[in-house]
């Protein structure tokens, strides 16, 4: 019996242990699952912030080299032939000048270009081109191109905008017109009521002429002007 007790607790433990074991390993799996998720989040992260930065890093050096070649327009010979007799006059001195020319001029073209980048909002342009290639990248779907020509199609997209617009300028063109022509009818009105206090006002004066010829011719008749002379 005692032996039989002793089997049974043994049996018993042997159990548990194999429990906490599978435990302990489908919490390791779980474990080692999550970091390899978290380290593919990561990957993927530092992929978009590398191509990220590399449209930046390629758009940056566009434009320097843009503004390089401009600025190689701007030679010293073709500075110098500019001012020709300064030149002769004092060559060091118009090197000076066109060292701080350029300087100037690369600086006030740098300076228009990072303006111009924070109000065209270039990065969230940027980041919105990464979105879309990453979506497409998971589209299995062909590109939208129904004719196979882009000029077609990029036409037959925008007709219905431009459509649309002109639809909407003939509206605000129509109303404008009844506006003036609203306007018009406001001033002509206006004219010819002030044409018409005009011929009042005239009117009145001649009136009122009449009435003071028409006294004096009274006033001298009742009272002869030899009266009073006398």
């Amino acid at each position: 019996m005692e032996e039989h007790g002793a089997s049974g607790q043994n049996e018993e433990e042997q159990k548990e242990s194999d429990s906490t074991e599978k435990q302990t390993d489908a919490a390791a799996a779980e474990d080692a699952s999550s970091e390899v998720s978290k380290a593919e989040a990561g990957s993927k992260a530092a992929e978009e912030t590398a191509a990220r930065y590399n449209r930046l890093k390629l758009f940056d050096k566009v434009i320097q080299k843009s503004l390089n070649k401009f600025i190689e327009h701007a030679s010293f010979k073709v500075f110098a032939s500019m001012f020709h007799p300064l030149y002769k006059k004092n060559v060091k001195r118009m090197e000076e000048i066109h060292k701080q020319f350029t300087e100037v001029l690369q600086k006030s073209i740098q300076e228009d270009i990072i303006k111009l980048m924070e109000e065209g909002k270039f990065e969230a342009r940027f980041n919105e081109l990464d979105k879309l290639e990453n979506e497409a990248k998971d589209n299995p779907d062909p590109a939208w191109r129904p004719s196979g020509v882009p000029e077609q199609d990029f036409c037959s997209f925008l007709m219905p905008y431009y459509q649309k617009q002109e639809a909407y300028m003939k509206l605000e063109l129509k109303r404008i017109q009844a506006e003036n022509t609203a306007l018009a009818e406001r001033v002509r009105a206006g004219r010819d009521s002030i044409a018409q206090t005009e011929q009042r006002i005239s009117a009145a004066v001649d009136e009122w002429k009449a009435t003071v010829t028409e006294f004096e011719r009274v006033a001298s008749s009742l009272c002869p002007a030899h009266v009073f002379d006398e």
